[in-house]
């Protein structure tokens, strides 16, 4: 693919200044809850809250694994809040949202590696938001079907989980995941409950080809997903994995036409899309 090593003059992050951000940041500061946006220093936090619309994370906001892209926190992770799940629900009855999007930090550390705060808080939001729509943006859980199940179970309308990379990098950008059971988990979701929405996403600019981004997207094909997002790599701290080339714009475009000639319902493709971007027109 054809790179460039400054960062170029599309990679443009819009300051947030609305009223519905500013309402959403002091609810989240209010009832301590963590957000994907703040804690993976998501480029698009100011438009999404300035619809009203925040990926909300779960479990905390330490992680137990060491992802070299990720932006959260790698540690010991807090107990467990059990009053989370309602806070959340409440929290998105009062903003309004019509279409929520849940994550979460990998909890290895727990023997049911969070589930059960991930089942409460989707009844919760169920119960407060009868008419809502929800996303589950799940770890891999290490690829327990029984654990799989009770997220199926509780069906959200989309079940997603992200690749992230090419199976070359894997190893090297998320060092306790699996690409292949990453894959697994994708297809094991659709197989049991095809009404159930799958999404992936990967990011660009880890150094990969272009011939293995095509490989992966037909991969994740395989797998009976039905949505792929695919954005540009943003190193969150010098700590962090490097930036290796940064994607044109016009390339993207010529990926997503790829990836809709291979069959996926929805394609997101630019160097600011994040795997919850736009999330809110995939249950359509």
């Amino acid at each position: 693919m054809n790179v460039i090593r400054k960062k170029p003059k599309w990679i443009k992050v819009k300051l947030p200044i609305s009223k519905n951000y500013h309402e959403l940041q002091k609810l989240v500061s209010m009832h301590k809850l963590h957000t994907i946006c703040q804690s993976g220093n998501c480029p698009n936090m100011g438009e999404c809250w300035e619809k009203g619309v925040a990926t909300f994370m779960i479990l905390g906001n330490i992680c137990t694994r060491s992802c070299r892209f990720c932006g959260v926190k790698t540690g010991r992770p807090n107990q467990i809040d059990w009053t989370e799940p309602e806070k959340v629900a409440k929290s998105i009855k009062i903003l309004k949202i019509k279409h929520a999007v849940l994550t979460s930090v990998n909890r290895d550390d727990l023997h049911d590696m969070g589930s059960s705060i991930w089942i409460k808080t989707i009844q919760k939001i169920r119960y407060f938001n009868p008419n809502i729509t929800i996303e589950a943006l799940i770890p891999d859980f290490k690829g327990e079907k029984k654990i799989i199940d009770k997220i199926i179970d509780v069906h959200p309308e989309v079940i997603s989980h992200n690749v992230e990379t090419v199976s070359r990098l894997t190893k090297k950008i998320r060092i306790q995941a699996k690409y292949g059971r990453s894959l697994e988990v994708l297809q094991y979701i659709k197989e049991k409950n095809q009404n159930i929405r799958t999404k992936t996403g990967i990011m660009l600019g880890l150094g990969e080809t272009k011939e293995e981004i095509i490989e992966t997207m037909k991969d994740i094909k395989s797998s009976q997903v039905d949505i792929l997002t695919m954005g540009q790599y943003l190193q969150p701290s010098l700590k962090h994995y490097p930036v290796r080339f940064f994607v044109f714009p016009e390339q993207f475009e010529e990926l997503k036409i790829i990836g809709l000639k291979m069959g996926f319902k929805y394609v997101e493709s630019g160097p600011l899309v994040r795997s919850s971007y736009h999330a809110e027109k995939h249950v359509k």
